[in-house]
């Protein structure tokens, strides 16, 4: 793979959908992600108005928007899939109530394994990581020979995410077709400014 991988936004965890509003159309108005993944974290009215938010500002811009694990909410809201954060195990039954044409990824740590299951079971994309320094995910953190062997083998493009720094999305890129970026950016003063010192 030479391209670019594209951008992959994730809104913050636990959101509120008066705050994120204005920070996240100035985010996409400079950036133009490929997709934009709705965190869980909220209550479900709370992710609803996320959902509807998320949607209205993504879709005027042409970009799709999964939200973590809850398939309802996603046919409820007009969503375009789900990103399914127990790896392979949700797949199957996702794709079945969402239908063919939706988006199903799925979250798989650094396994290799969860990932071939993933995509067996017919998910649109597999995600690994945390790929820094990070307590999260489930332990060790997902190498880059993982990435540089799937891209050569599997045809299913792979997002890297966690802990994302400019150092790593250079490592990444060659391997990578998404790079997710969310926590590293909201939690600074300017999201914005803090993607583009990341993404430059």
């Amino acid at each position: 793979m030479t391209d670019a991988p594209q951008l992959y936004l994730m809104t913050p965890a636990g959101a509120q959908a008066s705050a994120l509003g204005p920070l996240l159309t100035e985010v996409m108005d400079r950036f133009s992600p490929a997709c934009l993944r709705i965190r869980g974290g909220a209550e479900e009215d709370e992710l609803g108005r996320l959902a509807d938010l998320a949607r209205e500002i993504a879709h005027a811009r042409d970009v799709a928007v999964v939200i973590d694990d809850h398939v309802r909410l996603a046919q409820r809201h007009g969503l375009d899939g789900v990103h399914l954060t127990d790896g392979a195990r949700g797949v199957r039954l996702a794709r079945k109530e969402l239908g063919a044409d939706a988006i199903v990824g799925a979250f798989c740590g650094a396994s290799r394994h969860e990932g071939l299951s993933a995509g067996e079971a017919g998910a649109d994309y597999v995600s690994f990581g945390p790929v820094g320094d990070s307590a999260l995910g489930r332990g060790e953190p997902a190498p880059l020979e993982l990435f540089q062997w799937w891209s050569e083998l599997i045809e299913i493009p792979v997002v890297a995410e966690g802990a994302i720094t400019r150092a790593l999305i250079e490592q990444l890129s060659p391997a990578c077709d998404f790079i997710a970026i969310g926590p590293e950016i909201w939690s600074e003063q300017q999201p914005t400014e803090a993607l583009s010192a990341l993404w430059a």
